[in-house]
């Protein structure tokens, strides 16, 4: 999906954008209900999430401690807001297996929910902590916490009273060690900086693709482990290029899913652009506007990326007596 630039400024978040939220999906109407919270919009049935009709800075203004803007890939609070408040309830328990700074953990105590993260790097586990607080400070009511470790072994973090108990997990993959972080003007040209996960190579965003989907098959057994019965599993991805050639992580993450034991539901998309009179109005990053523009001069017709993947999924269930797994919301990826 490609957008109309909209003006870039050197302090671009690549995963925030804001409000606006879709209803709920036909398909599954028990699963994708629609709500009426501050990122309402009036689009009952579609599988589009209008999450940036605000930008990321604006977002999280007074929502999220000023150190958060050091993550180089944070997930958009509309999008884990817009997940929470679609397929949980007040009370319900919410997990983030890779929580970085903790955005899927605040926007589930915002919305009376409870929850819990993982996060490998201890310079955001203490971001998330701080973030946590700042909620609880401005009136969360929810519950959360976060656990420092390798969501890779994740039953060996999280204690077995939880297992089963978890109403819905979302997260999202690294993309790679490095990714567009923040830019300044510097003597030689411009400067990139905060544009890493961190420097430990044990670090998922450290692997190659296979390694990265291997992981994360890991990842999302532990998260099926954990889930109750009916409870759902919501990823966001999105290709990324690496030497001019698409890498095509969505379907990737279908793959660990699949091997993990969850069965594929729905496939959303969660918008990185406004919709402003009938087009989508983008925000790029300096190097995404840098790298569709070299990719035009040399003849390659490249086109900012303006959404991310959702990906949904469901614990599979067995039929009674067989053994084998039973997809109970009819399967299939509902485009």
């Amino acid at each position: 999906m490609s957008a109309v630039p909209e003006h870039t400024t050197g302090q671009f978040d690549p995963n925030e954008p804001d409000t606006n939220s879709l209803a709920s999906s036909e398909a599954h109407p028990r699963r994708h209900r629609g709500y009426k919270g501050r990122h309402h919009a009036e689009a009952d049935g579609l599988s589009v999430w209008a999450t940036a009709q605000s930008t990321g800075p604006i977002q999280r203004r007074g929502r999220y401690v000023p150190e958060s803007v050091k993550h180089p890939a944070r997930m958009l609070p509309a999008i884990a807001a817009h997940a929470i408040a679609a397929y949980t309830q007040p009370g319900d328990l919410v997990l983030d297996p890779m929580c970085g700074i903790g955005t899927t953990l605040v926007e589930a105590v915002h919305a009376g929910r409870d929850a819990f993260g993982i996060e490998y790097e201890p310079q955001w586990s203490n971001i998330a902590d701080a973030n946590i607080r700042h909620a609880h400070d401005h009136g969360a009511s929810g519950r959360a916490s976060v656990i420092r470790g390798d969501a890779t072994r994740l039953m060996s973090l999280v204690p077995k009273a939880l297992t089963g108990q978890v109403t819905l997990v979302v997260t999202s993959p690294p993309y790679g060690p490095t990714v567009h972080g923040l830019v300044r003007p510097g003597e030689g040209g411009v400067v990139k900086y905060d544009d890493r996960y961190g420097e430990d190579k044990g670090n998922l965003a450290y692997r190659d693709l296979t390694g990265l989907a291997d992981g994360f098959a890991q990842i999302l057994a532990g998260c099926a482990t954990l889930l109750r019965p009916g409870g759902v599993v919501v990823v966001t991805a999105r290709p990324w290029r690496k030497r001019g050639e698409l890498v095509d992580l969505p379907s990737a993450v279908i793959a660990a899913g699949l091997r993990a034991g969850l069965v594929p539901t729905e496939r959303c998309v969660a918008l990185l652009a406004a919709v402003r009179d009938g087009q989508l109005v983008a925000r790029p990053s300096f190097f995404q506007l840098q790298q569709v523009r070299k990719a035009r001069s040399s003849g390659v017709p490249m086109h900012l990326i303006a959404h991310e993947d959702v990906l949904i999924f469901a614990k599979a269930q067995t039929d009674s007596g067989s053994g084998s797994p039973k997809d109970t919301l009819g399967g299939g990826v509902v485009a």
